[in-house]
């Protein structure tokens, strides 16, 4: 069993969770779409930005949908500093091309959708997890 350190999922603070914030999203947001892709996008009640992911039962079996979106929450979470704070966001996967697409296609389509809605900022967050000169170091290597 391979054990993963925390840093390399998306927190649950950031993470849409119940049907009632999709479906707030969806019905309220603007929408972007690419051939892979669709994006809605709706000011969110807090300033932090939080992502859902949608995949449908279209796109094949379980573990086809799952595939999908593990790759698309993957690159969304590589450029999740560089999104404005204040939004939700849901992510709905249109094709089941994204199983076999080279990932940096699927992560130039994230790019290229938070860019037209105009959440993308040009250079990232600073990184919150960094303590206080006071305080001892975080250590870089968590197994």
């Amino acid at each position: 069993m391979i054990l993963y350190p925390a840093r390399c999922f998306m927190k649950r603070a950031h993470r849409l969770r119940r049907p009632d914030q999709f479906r707030r999203a969806r019905r309220e947001g603007r929408t972007f779409s690419t051939s892979l892709l669709l994006l809605n996008v709706v000011a969110g009640r807090r300033m932090r930005t939080r992502c859902g992911f949608v995949v449908s039962k279209q796109i094949g079996i379980a573990v086809r949908r799952n595939r999908a979106k593990r790759r698309v929450r993957e690159s969304v979470r590589l450029v999740f500093p560089r999104i404005a704070p204040g939004y939700d966001l849901v992510f709905v996967v249109r094709s089941a091309g994204v199983i076999n697409a080279p990932f940096a296609a699927i992560q130039d389509a994230v790019e290229g959708l938070l860019r037209r809605a105009q959440i993308w900022r040009s250079a990232p967050a600073p990184d919150m997890s960094v303590k206080s000169p006071g305080e001892p170091p975080i250590p870089s290597d968590q197994h």
